[in-house]
């Protein structure tokens, strides 16, 4: 069993927390909030989602069978923007689902692409970044959710100098079909249309993020992290 508990998580999302793996430190260990059980999950959406069996509730296994799913049926090339998945461990907090944790050449984490336009701004290396991710998105027609900023990491290479260049973009969350029928099986042309709906929808979450910093606006708890995950 690994030893979580005693260890601070270097992120948080809004139903799990991420622990670098203390056994290996390019993996990540992502375990349901204590404060938040997938019951309580449940009594907090209204009716119809309610009645939904508990496991519709738990992210951590929708992942896994999302991750599966894509190695199923997808060639080993679109895991070039997503983050893989290694599947599930025994820790102190329960089930924890094991995933590639995406560090810069200096070893740090990965900045989310939220907090690295918070801090940063949006110069042309990350303009071309977020194209690559989209003509991705586009030509593999991925199946996902809304391409939210702090989904998205930003992994850079690192010089000596204290400079960098942004080597990718990669999605470490939300992808796969939130409707009834899986992505794979749609008509391409709707698949297509999905994806292109994605990737308009992150141009638009870019703009509002940088309109709400140039109006004095805060960026939101989500999406920055408490530590580097050196040590």
């Amino acid at each position: 069993m690994i030893s979580l508990k005693a260890l601070k998580p270097f992120a948080a999302g809004g139903n799990r927390w991420c622990y670098v793996d203390p056994m290996d430190s390019a993996r990540c260990i992502k375990v349901r909030r204590p404060d938040f059980s997938v019951e309580e999950r449940r009594r907090s959406k209204g009716f119809p989602k309610n009645l939904k069996p508990l496991s519709s509730f738990d992210d951590n296994l929708d992942e896994f069978n999302v991750m599966a799913s894509l190695e199923r049926h997808y060639d080993d090339k679109i895991f070039a923007h997503i983050s893989r998945c290694f599947g599930f461990v025994d820790t102190d907090m329960g089930k924890g689902l094991c995933s590639e944790l995406i560090r810069d050449s200096g070893g740090e984490v990965s900045l989310s692409l939220k907090q690295y336009l918070w801090e940063r701004g949006y110069g042309d290396d990350c303009r071309r970044a977020v194209d690559a991710l989209c003509e991705h998105w586009l030509k593999y027609r991925v199946p996902s959710r809304d391409l939210i900023l702090h989904n998205v990491v930003v992994q850079r290479d690192v010089s000596g100098a204290g400079g960098s260049a942004i080597r990718r973009l990669v999605v470490i969350d939300g992808v796969g079909s939130a409707g009834i029928i899986p992505g794979h099986f749609m008509p391409g042309f709707m698949q297509l249309k999905k994806a292109q709906r994605k990737v308009t929808n992150i141009h638009q979450r870019i703009d509002e993020l940088l309109n709400d910093k140039a109006q004095g606006k805060g960026p939101g708890m989500h999406g920055f992290f408490f530590h580097s995950g050196q040590d």
